[in-house]
């Protein structure tokens, strides 16, 4: 007896080229999962860049004095960019103080050199042209030249986060486009990405339709897609 073969899950070079975030978005509604979209405010310093890894987490704290001398405050933020795999996205929780750019230029270069795949704060990012010039997207809450010493600092690594109101835990698929940044969990990665692609070739279907003049309420009717 024949069996069926599933389609093989996409490598993420593969979920650069094919997806985007209103489609996984779209799919995570459907699947019940409603709050996997950071917040508007969340934009790439670069729209013209996509992003797709996995996330390393980082949580962030407000600190209201400089550090004692020989104290070093970028500790774990330069532990987590030197242990950077291929793919993998910082992630920082920094809330919405606005009182620190805890990514600038020369940890964008740094990560880029390690093969990460972007990253993604609700917090500050400075040095722009320089990340710009590097061609690393970046995903940020604001631009603002404040250093972190003094102001706020990494207090842990790989613990679940909460990032513009969404929940990352390290290893989760992390997309990001012009339209903002989607995190889906590893829990209901398999699923989401199925879903996806079988509402990528609808979401083309339709595309085909309008373009030969069908009318929207009938390709609507014909895909239940919009």
């Amino acid at each position: 007896m024949a069996t069926l073969e599933t389609e093989p899950q996409p490598t993420l070079i593969e979920l650069r080229e094919r997806f985007f975030t209103a489609l996984l978005s779209d799919v995570l509604d459907d699947l019940g999962y409603m709050n996997q979209a950071m917040h508007h405010t969340i934009r790439p310093l670069d729209s013209s860049l996509v992003m797709v890894g996995r996330a390393r987490t980082a949580l962030c704290m407000d600190v209201y004095e400089r550090p004692a001398p020989g104290e070093n405050p970028y500790e774990l933020e330069i532990k987590l960019v030197d242990d950077l795999k291929a793919d993998e996205i910082p992630v920082f929780a920094c809330g919405t103080s606005g009182r620190m750019a805890p990514w600038g230029g020369l940890l964008s270069t740094a990560a880029k050199f390690r093969g990460s795949a972007g990253a993604v704060m609700d917090g500050l990012v400075r040095d722009t042209r320089e990340i710009l010039a590097a061609g690393f997207p970046v995903f940020h809450g604001g631009i603002a030249p404040l250093d972190c010493k003094g102001r706020g600092k990494v207090a842990a690594l790989d613990v679940g986060i909460e990032c513009s109101g969404v929940k990352v835990n390290s290893g989760d698929l992390v997309f990001g486009d012009a339209d903002g940044v989607i995190v889906v969990p590893q829990e209901i990665e398999a699923r989401v990405l199925e879903v996806a692609q079988e509402r990528l070739r609808g979401e083309r279907n339709t595309l085909a339709d309008l373009e030969a003049g069908e009318r929207l309420a009938t390709v609507f009717a014909k895909y239940g897609i919009l």
